[in-house]
């Protein structure tokens, strides 16, 4: 599968863009551990044109990560122009415009998955952000805004039409947020569409790379996007099965990551929220105190001490 020049093999599997998520750390262990895209958090194109730090910091990539997307929100047409401008001299390989974030905060302003319902807006804002880069413009969107606007198959169509180098489909509409099934029978409509000719991506309920293989199988997608089942949990891109040690370790370097290349506070408050959110703490008795301690901790040294008496605790519960 390629997205312009860009080679990414038979079957990749990507990391999602996900606020508060995809931080630098993040990013580098889900590489490593064999994800074939990574994309930062998505950023605000608003935020980007009013120069906002906290917003410009989200920017900063690493060449071991790549091939990475950066993705951009917005509702208005010159911001996003303006901003895809600013991400393009961040040296991204693919900017990724985010038309399926269903959050209120973001789709409730128009922008996001709001976009499904204003999509001549959508597409004009795909086309000129198109133009005005040179980097390989995607987009990310959802089946419709609701079961009774499914308008997926067509607007794959137009925004293929608008100029974009792939698609990455969620299988649910924004009605439906995050809850129910990813319906993924609307992801295959639009792969088998022999109109289509450029890379469809499907997203929602892969939940590991068996999920993967099957989505794969079942509707012929180019490539597959993995986003919740990620969270403290870089090595589900890997086939090999990591010991509860290796796991933990793979957390305590993630927080290093973090402080290292942010800074203490920031690359805490980062990795906290994968720590609290790790299936390998599962079992452990009574984990709510201790997810609470992990979501308070503001020093490294206070981190990794709650972390080790979770890897004390878990090979307790294997040895009795």
């Amino acid at each position: 599968m390629q997205i312009g020049n860009i080679e990414l093999g038979e079957r990749p599997v990507f990391l999602a863009p996900m606020e508060d998520v995809t931080d630098i750390g993040f990013r580098l262990l889900c590489k490593r551990f064999g994800a074939s895209m990574v994309y930062t958090e998505f950023v605000s194109a608003e935020a980007l044109v009013r120069d906002v730090k906290s917003t410009i910091r989200k920017l900063t990539i690493a060449e071991e990560e790549r091939p990475v997307g950066i993705q951009i929100y917005g509702r208005d047409v010159e911001a996003m122009v303006e901003a895809a401008k600013i991400v393009e001299q961040a040296g991204p390989d693919v900017i990724d415009l985010n038309f399926g974030c269903p959050v209120k905060k973001v789709a409730g302003k128009g922008a996001g998955a709001g976009m499904l319902q204003n999509i001549p807006k959508m597409l004009e804002i795909t086309r000129k952000v198109v133009e005005a880069v040179k980097v390989p413009v995607t987009a990310k969107t959802r089946l419709g805004w609701n079961h009774e606007q499914l308008v997926i198959t067509e607007l794959a169509e137009q925004l293929q039409d608008c100029g974009i180098q792939a698609l990455t489909i969620h299988g649910r509409t924004r009605s439906q947020m995050y809850t129910g099934e990813a319906d993924w029978t609307l992801i295959g409509e639009v792969k088998r569409n022999p109109r289509i000719h450029i890379p469809i991506i499907g997203n929602g309920d892969i939940k590991s790379l068996e999920d993967a293989d099957r989505a794969f199988d079942m509707y012929g997608v180019d490539a597959v996007m993995i986003g919740r089942a990620t969270f403290g949990c870089p090595w589900i891109f890997s086939r090999k099965e990591l010991t509860l040690d290796e796991k933990i370790d793979v957390l305590e370097e993630q927080l290093r990551i973090n402080v290292e290349r942010i800074d203490e506070y920031r690359g805490i408050l980062h990795t906290r929220r994968h720590l609290a959110a790790s299936p390998v703490f599962k079992g452990i008795p009574n984990f709510r105190q201790t997810r609470i301690a992990m979501l308070r901790a503001e020093k490294v040294e206070e981190l990794l001490c709650i972390l080790e008496k979770c890897r004390e605790s878990l090979k307790l519960i294997v040895e009795s």
